[in-house]
């Protein structure tokens, strides 16, 4: 199982001290939390795509993913979310492609309608084709990684004539992608028809609500025959902030909770943890509530923490990474390989994907499944229902 954070890059005031970073420092300090998630054994660093205040995350994930790379050995680079919705799919497929070679492989993507509503109008989108321009662009994507001569029309872009997308994918395999949506069944039946991960990105939702969006998109993963509803590629996201116990978290935490834009002035903490992911108490605490998340979900591949939101300083994000990493991490990690069955595959990386397509090279392992078979028309007809 692979355990990682993922930033929104908010740039949001310190309500204990009233500070506000500038952009440069929050840009700046996001290096410094994805090289530190690498010192401390996680396997993943994932950021969002943002073009408007009061975010600094990158506008073009790749340029911070890339100096990530320069500086780092292991950590898998991830997006959480890229705008399939929005960006253009030779773009896409040219951006990641390169920083696939630079990183040595080590990329995967989440791709995203967005949840920002004025973004489509700034790049000459309606809205209303969100779920259309979500299901059109990645069948474009998809095909530009796979064919190096692409003839192509459709509805929501100029058509394409024998276009090769430049560079290849390092090693002839595109990078692995997750389809994350917290509230779209269209997008978990996208990523089941591909045989894709799908994450969902649960931090504001109860868990009543994630256990349906995960069966339906194993149900549709077996109907696609990508194998057993219980071998579907599955990741969750979440947020900590602990400290060695629980009323010093609680107490520390509270303000930010309180503050923050994106949830304070509503719930309480205490109504938000228990109907949320949300935990702030001691390392124990959250090694209990996430071991328990695949008693909902099934036995998944990829958990994500949200840990340098809402104003902490960056301090207290280094902090809690020490503590994630040292204490909490190797726990829940243990409890999940002891209970996956061998059957239950782990979350795919480059080299794994590699190994698996020399070996259907060599005539060894499965042929084509019935969803590659199936034409894109009919895959935007299911994704419709």
């Amino acid at each position: 199982m692979q355990f990682g954070i993922f930033t929104v890059g908010d740039v949001t005031t310190d309500p204990t001290t009233g500070t506000t970073p500038t952009e440069h420092e929050r840009i700046k300090a996001t290096v410094a939390i994805a090289k530190k998630a690498e010192e401390v054994g996680l396997d993943v660093f994932a950021t969002g795509e943002h073009h408007n205040p009061p975010f600094a995350a990158p506008a073009n994930p790749p340029v911070l993913l890339a100096s990530v790379a320069a500086q780092t050995e292991r950590i898998i680079l991830s997006t959480s979310t890229t705008l399939i919705t929005t960006n253009d799919p030779v773009r896409l497929a040219e951006d990641y492609a390169y920083l696939q070679h630079l990183a040595d492989g080590r990329v995967d993507l989440m791709m995203g309608r967005g949840n920002t509503g004025p973004v489509y109008p700034w790049f000459g989108k309606d809205i209303r084709d969100g779920i259309g321009l979500a299901v059109e662009n990645y069948a474009l994507l998809r095909r530009l990684w796979t064919e190096e001569n692409v003839t192509w029309s459709g509805k929501h872009r100029t058509p394409l004539q024998g276009f090769t997308s430049t560079p290849r994918p390092l090693d002839g395999v595109a990078p692995f992608v997750w389809h994350g949506s917290i509230r779209s069944p269209e997008i978990a039946e996208q990523a089941a028809y591909y045989g894709d991960g799908f994450f969902h990105n649960n931090i504001f939702w109860p868990m009543s609500h994630t256990k349906q969006m995960v069966a339906l998109y194993r149900r549709r993963f077996e109907h696609y025959g990508h194998g057993s509803a219980d071998q579907a590629i599955v990741g969750l996201g979440g947020q900590v902030f602990m400290r060695a116990n629980s009323q010093d978290a609680v107490r520390e935490f509270r303000p930010y909770f309180d503050n923050a834009p994106v949830y304070g002035h509503g719930p309480s903490l205490e109504d938000f943890s228990r109907e949320t992911p949300l935990t702030v108490g001691s390392p124990q605490q959250v090694i209990e509530r996430y071991a328990a998340m695949a008693d909902h979900v099934g036995d998944y591949q990829r958990q994500l923490f949200l840990i340098d939101h809402a104003g902490l300083p960056l301090k207290t994000v280094l902090e809690q990474l020490d503590i994630l990493g040292g204490e909490v991490v190797p726990e829940v990690r243990k409890i999940a390989a002891a209970r996956k069955p061998a059957h239950v595959p782990d979350a795919p990386t480059h080299a794994s994907r590699l190994a698996a397509t020399r070996s259907v090279s060599a005539g060894v392992g499965a042929g084509a499944t019935a969803a590659a078979a199936t034409s894109p028309t009919r895959q935007t007809e299911e994704v419709a229902r």
